[in-house]
């Protein structure tokens, strides 16, 4: 085997210290991954690292950085892969709300029994707990922005094809972007606080109560409130050039 470039050492020894960070949960934090255990790890010596980071501290920076670029899967996958046959099969849209909401407490909690889904939401909480410390270096705020605009432009477009599915239009003058990003703060705020593990609150609602009947978490309450304030039915009357920001939704609640 030839001798690696330095670019390529530096991507061994960024992946190593990802991998490091996967294993030991969100509590670990960059600070907590030293260069020399993961130099260790990947059989290099010291000399190898200190031509690429002047210190340990440049090393955690850019580990910050790769692990918040670093995505699994597509930011909308979880969702597309909870709702997609009960939007196929004209489910209710309180259904879909449900499913979907339990599909982001499931991530968040890293609830789930599937190693490569378990894998995901630990990338998940990990990226959402990295990038509340953003402004410890521009690098990793830029970083955040970038991902959050990336999330934000997939499920934007998510949104779309549920609103489209469920005959839904934005209410003049909010649009998909603004209801998006209603999503993005609510949804990142429950999973904060899975991370300090508090549980998620959950609803019974039985016949004759004004919450439709069933069991529900406090975040599908939250976003079918967010549906029904940001969305209205599409009529005969809507024209369908008014500027809706392409729309967006998730249920056809009244």
């Amino acid at each position: 085997m030839g001798r690696r470039t330095g670019d390529e050492t530096r991507a061994l020894l960024l992946r190593v210290g990802m991998q490091m960070l996967l294993e030991r949960g969100v509590s670990a934090g960059v600070q907590h991954i030293r260069l020399q255990d993961v130099l260790r790890h990947a059989g290099l010596t010291t000399g190898a690292a200190y031509r690429l980071w002047a210190d340990q501290n440049d090393y955690q920076r850019d580990l910050a950085v790769a692990m918040v670029r670093l995505r699994l899967s597509g930011p909308t996958d979880y969702a597309r892969a909870a709702v997609g046959e009960l939007v196929a099969a004209g489910a209710d849209g309180d259904d879909v709300i449900r499913a979907a909401a339990e599909a982001h407490v499931r991530t968040a909690a890293v609830d789930t029994d599937d190693p490569a889904d378990a894998l995901d939401a630990q990338l998940f909480l990990i990226s959402l707990a990295l990038r509340t410390t953003a402004q410890t270096w521009p690098e990793l705020k830029d970083a955040s922005r970038q991902r959050h605009r990336e999330s934000i432009a997939a499920f934007a477009e998510f949104y779309a094809s549920l609103m489209e599915a469920y005959g839904l239009r934005m209410k003049a003058p909010l649009t998909v972007a603004d209801f998006t990003e209603a999503m993005a703060a609510m949804g990142e705020g429950f999973a904060v606080r899975a991370l300090e593990g508090i549980d998620h609150p959950r609803v019974t609602a039985a016949v004759g109560d004004e919450v439709p009947e069933g069991d529900w978490t406090l975040f599908a309450l939250g976003v079918r409130a967010l549906v029904n304030e940001f969305m209205t039915p599409v009529t005969d009357g809507d024209s369908g050039d008014d500027d809706s920001g392409d729309g967006g939704g998730s249920s056809g609640v009244e």
